[in-house]
C-alpha cells in the first residue's frame, strides 16, 4: 500500500481543483467566513453517524498531538481556507493566475516545516526533482510571463490571500502528518473537521454572521452539499490515509495536482487553450511528481 500512498494525496488534490474551478464560484455571493462554516460544520454532523465512536481515541492523545490537531484546524482548515476562497472571490474566479501560485509556493513552506520540525531527510535527488516540480508547475500556469498583476483592482489583494493560502497549507501538511503519528486516519479527519467547524463557528459568531444562514438559497445549499459529499469529507479521507504512508514533504509534492487540475479543467469548462511551453510545464510537472513519488518508495521511508 505504500507504493499506491502517493496515489490518494494526488486524488485528493486532484478534487480540490474541480472544487475551486467548478463548484466554489456559485457561492461567491456569500460571506467567506459563512461558506467555511457552513461546509466544515456539514463535514462534521455528516461523519459523526459513522465515526462518533472514534472519539474515544481521544483519551489516548497527549497535550502535542492535541497541539497537532488544533494547528492543522485552525491553520489549514479554517485561515488556508479563507484565505484561497477569498483569494478567488477577489479575482472573481477569472483570473486564477495568481491564485494558482498558492500550489507553487506552498511546498516551499511544507519541504521546510518537514525538514526542520518533522526532521525528514531530504536527498540531493529529492531536492532536485521537487524544484523542478515547481517550476513546471510555474511553466503550466504562467509559461515564460510573468503573473499579471495588472488585470484587476483587486488582483494584488488575492495575491496577498493566496501567500496567505500558501503559508497555511504548508504548515497544514506537516502538522497533519505529525497529528496522524498515533491515530487512525478516519478519527484525523472526523476530528479535524470538529475543530475547525468550533472555530469557524465562533468565528462567523463574532462578525454577525449566523443570522444570514437563513438567506443562503436552494442552489447555493445544493452546491455546499456537493463539496461536503465530493470534496470535504472524501477528499481530505483520501488525503490522510495516504499522507499517513508518506512524508509531508513528498506528500506537498503530490499535492500539486491541484493546479494541473485546474489548469486542465480551464481549458474544458472556459475553452483556455495551453500554450506549447505550458504543455511543457504539464509533462515537466508530471514526470517530476512520478519521480517524487518513485524515490519514496525506493526508500522505504513511509512516514509515521
Amino acid at each position: 500500500m505504500h507504493r499506491f500512498a502517493p496515489l490518494f494525496v494526488i486524488l485528493a488534490a486532484a478534487l480540490w481543483g474541480l472544487d475551486g474551478i467548478i463548484l466554489r464560484p456559485a457561492l461567491h455571493g456569500l460571506p467567506v467566513a459563512l461558506v467555511v462554516f457552513l461546509e466544515t460544520t456539514c463535514v462534521s454532523l455528516l461523519l459523526t453517524p459513522f465515526l462518533y465512536k472514534k472519539l474515544k481515541t481521544l483519551k489516548t492523545l497527549q497535550p502535542i498531538d492535541f497541539l497537532a490537531f488544533f494547528g492543522v484546524a485552525a491553520i489549514g482548515g479554517v485561515t488556508g481556507t479563507l484565505a484561497i476562497t477569498k483569494a478567488l472571490f477577489y479575482v472573481d474566479f477569472i483570473n486564477l493566475s495568481i491564485v494558482v501560485l498558492i500550489q507553487k509556493l506552498q511546498p516551499v513552506f511544507a519541504i521546510f516545516l518537514a525538514a526542520v520540525l518533522l526532521r525528514e531527510k531530504l536527498s540531493p535527488r529529492f531536492i532536485f526533482w521537487a524544484s523542478l516540480a515547481i517550476a513546471g508547475a510555474y511553466l503550466m500556469t504562467f509559461g515564460l510571463n510573468l503573473p499579471n498583476l495588472h488585470s484587476g483592482d483587486k488582483v494584488t489583494e488575492a495575491a496577498v490571500y493566496a501567500l496567505i493560502a500558501a503559508a497555511s497549507f504548508g504548515c497544514s501538511t506537516v502538522f497533519s502528518k505529525r497529528a496522524l503519528k498515533n491515530v487512525p486516519f478516519e478519527f484525523a479527519t472526523y476530528f479535524r473537521f470538529i475543530i475547525a467547524s468550533v472555530i469557524s463557528f465562533l468565528l462567523v459568531l463574532f462578525l454577525g454572521l449566523l443570522p444570514q444562514v437563513p438567506a443562503v438559497s436552494a442552489s447555493q445549499w445544493s452546491v455546499l452539499l456537493t463539496i461536503v459529499l465530493l470534496v470535504g469529507g472524501p477528499a481530505v479521507f483520501l488525503y490522510y490515509f495516504g499522507l499517513k504512508r508518506i512524508r509531508a514533504s513528498v506528500a506537498t509534492i503530490c499535492e500539486l495536482a491541484f493546479p494541473l487540475t485546474a489548469v486542465i479543467l480551464e481549458y474544458f469548462v472556459r475553452d483556455k487553450v495551453l500554450e506549447r511551453v505550458q504543455w511543457l510545464g504539464v509533462v515537466i510537472l508530471l514526470l517530476s511528481i512520478l519521480r517524487v513519488t518513485s524515490l519514496q518508495h525506493k526508500n522505504g521511508q513511509a512516514g509515521g
